[in-house]
């Protein structure tokens, strides 16, 4: 008989296995484990989850193996990655091939516990879709999408290529319907260098929850929204245009524009 679950776990080590079903059945969540991918495949079969967290060096099959099978498969449950090899490959590869996030090894407590929420506010706000007709007008808005020229890494961060090859990066509108309000947010400083796939800022609720936010593209601060430094009121009002975090001088735009998602895509 089909057993309904809020997670999946797949890694290789046990302790790892042990500390994440730890973590999570103590904030109330229904948690199975397992030591295999391809063991995993079998248990979606037979099971329902609504979160998968993976690591990605497994010994079986990988976590981009898994991912790839998945998609093929139309499974609906949504993919958080983790890994001890932590590169920035890995973490871009992993949102650029369907993850809705990415966890480096070590890990806290809120670093595994916070993406896991996210993913259940971002499952909630895809069912909410599924139901409704988002972009149609005011009243049925969910959440506000990209604007077309935009790519993106993942669905959390965007960015934007303005005329003269400096590019804005920012925090998508459904990265921050998955959060509560923000308090605060924690910026780089002009000059500093941020790498794509890496944290590039933080963004602090109101119950000191800090949410990390992935540098879409890699290159050298050139300017800060100063307006973030006050308040996040213009961030979550208009994320795409006045709520922008950096303005940037890209490193390598060519190739790492290609490891994003156009946002003109999501609206097909």
């Amino acid at each position: 008989m089909s057993k309904e679950y809020d997670i999946l776990v797949i890694d290789d080590e046990q302790v790892v296995l042990d500390a994440v079903n730890k973590i999570c059945t103590a904030e109330g969540f229904k948690v199975d484990i397992t030591a295999s991918a391809v063991e995993a495949l079998k248990k979606i079969e037979a099971n329902q989850y609504k979160l998968i967290v993976c690591d990605i060096m497994m010994p079986d099959i990988d976590g981009f193996q898994f991912l790839d099978k998945i998609r093929k498969r139309k499974i609906s449950s949504q993919v958080i990655m983790t890994t001890g090899y932590t590169t920035v490959e890995n973490a871009v590869n992993s949102l650029n091939n369907g993850a809705i996030d990415f966890i480096p090894k070590p890990f806290t407590v809120d670093e595994i516990l916070n993406p896991i929420n996210r993913g259940m506010k971002y499952l909630e706000i895809q069912s909410m879709i599924s139901k409704t007709k988002p972009f149609n007008d005011d009243s049925d808005i969910i959440y506000v999408p990209c604007p077309a020229k935009y790519y993106r890494l993942g669905y959390g961060s965007w960015v934007s290529v303005d005329f003269d090859g400096s590019t804005l990066i920012g925090v998508t509108d459904l990265f921050l319907r998955t959060i509560d309000s923000i308090n605060e947010v924690e910026l780089n400083n002009v000059e500093d260098e941020i790498i794509q796939g890496t944290t590039c800022a933080h963004l602090i609720t109101g119950n000191g929850i800090s949410h990390n936010v992935l540098a879409p593209i890699s290159g050298r601060v050139i300017d800060r929204n100063k307006d973030l430094l006050t308040g996040a009121v213009v961030l979550e009002k208009d994320p795409y245009f006045k709520g922008w975090l950096y303005r940037i001088i890209p490193s390598d735009p060519d190739y790492e524009l290609k490891n994003l998602i156009p946002c003109s895509s999501d609206r097909l």
